[in-house]
């Protein structure tokens, strides 16, 4: 089946990566690997586009161009990756109507407030109208899904559970020593590891968080290194703050690629991120199939992606101190750390792979295609 697939707010190869961006990327290389022709069919930025005529000019522009692009890869199904607000997906109802061929949404979001702001509202309408138009939408995460209900009927929705390609994160013993070797860190030495696109926002605000608690647990367990990864438009100014509050004990990888990343998760004892405002977290997901059992706070939707007290210890935001005393008992646990890191890499095989949770989306995809073809007839 030939598949057009768009992502209106960071296409597949943007340069800036985040969790979106992975799940998109895990979708299009699941139904190719699944024997479907899933092409990015254009990759135009729809970020609030509306704000300037050139914005207008630009998504025009992009419309013909992807109409140009169905007509000669004939796709039979139109699916589109995150519409909301910021980024709606104007592109994808139009041509899906105009060839006549079913228009998906996986993991749109949906929030009425929105409309009653003046910066925000032709967004909301836009993608609310995009909505509309949808034959079906895929949601990864449960905290839209009442919101969507109060828009599209039940039939038309799909919970798939999120979920990574177990294959790319195992722990890897050997990488794991090689990267304590290239940063100098001795043997023994407790290493907890973080990771994130460090911009300003709740990724900065994570990372302050994280500092607070590690100072608390300095007092108490001082023999540890925290290893950073990740770049971003913040990361001199939390290296700044980094080595003025753990001095000596903070090492900063900048940015690896993601199929580098699962030396790092098993050159760590413990993968440690508040994940404040987080929607999901795939780097949750790729530490516990690593075997690196995590330390995050109970918010958001971070608890739809680690099993408290199973695969890793989520506690309550405050000072930092629950943080600080969840790691310093991890510290002193070895055994209690290997048996999260295995449970860890049992829940994402089972429960959080991709390959059985997107066989799902292609079996779905398939029978979409099929009705939209005999109402065609």
């Amino acid at each position: 089946m030939k598949i057009a697939f768009y992502c209106p707010n960071k296409p597949l190869t943007h340069p800036h990566p985040s969790g979106d961006q992975v799940i998109a990327q895990g979708i299009h290389s699941a139904l190719n690997r699944l024997g479907h022709n899933c092409r990015e069919i254009v990759q135009y930025r729809s970020r609030w586009f509306w704000k300037t005529w050139s914005g207008w000019l630009g998504a025009c522009r992009a419309c013909f161009a992807a109409l140009r692009a169905v007509r000669s890869f004939r796709p039979q199904i139109w699916m589109t990756y995150h519409s909301y607000y910021k980024s709606p997906d104007l592109i994808g109802p139009w041509i899906s109507r105009q060839i006549g061929i079913p228009y998906v949404i996986f993991q749109p979001m949906y929030g009425t407030r929105r409309r009653k702001n003046a910066s925000t509202s032709l967004g909301f309408r836009l993608n609310r109208w995009a909505l509309s138009r949808s034959s079906h939408v895929f949601v990864n995460n449960l905290s839209d899904l009442e919101a969507l209900h109060r828009i599209l009927p039940s039939g038309r929705i799909t919970y798939l559970k999120p979920g990574i390609d177990p294959e790319a994160f195992e722990r890897n013993l050997e990488g794991g020593r090689q990267i304590r070797r290239q940063f100098g860190i001795p043997e023994g030495r407790f290493v907890i590891l973080t990771a994130a696109r460090w911009r300003e926002g709740v990724k900065a605000e994570s990372f302050r968080y994280l500092l607070g608690s590690l100072v608390q647990l300095k007092e108490r367990f001082p023999d540890f290194a925290l290893l950073v990864v990740g770049d971003g438009p913040m990361e001199p100014t939390l290296r700044t703050a980094a080595h003025s509050a753990l001095p000596g004990q903070v090492l900063f990888a900048g940015r690896v690629p993601r199929h580098e990343m699962f030396r790092f998760y098993s050159a760590a004892d413990v993968f440690v991120f508040p994940g404040i405002g987080e929607s999901l977290g795939m780097v949750f997901l790729e530490a516990q199939s690593c075997g690196t059992p995590v330390v995050a706070l109970n918010t958001a939707g971070v608890p739809q992606v680690v099993i408290d007290s199973e695969t890793g210890l989520l506690v309550p935001q405050d000072d930092g101190q629950a943080m600080s005393q969840a790691i310093e008992g991890l510290a002193r646990d070895p055994v209690r750390r290997r048996m999260l890191g295995d449970s860890g890499a049992r829940f994402v095989r089972l429960e959080r792979n991709l390959h059985r949770n997107y066989l799902r989306l292609s079996q779905q995809l398939e029978m979409l295609a099929l009705d939209g073809a005999s109402e065609n007839v």
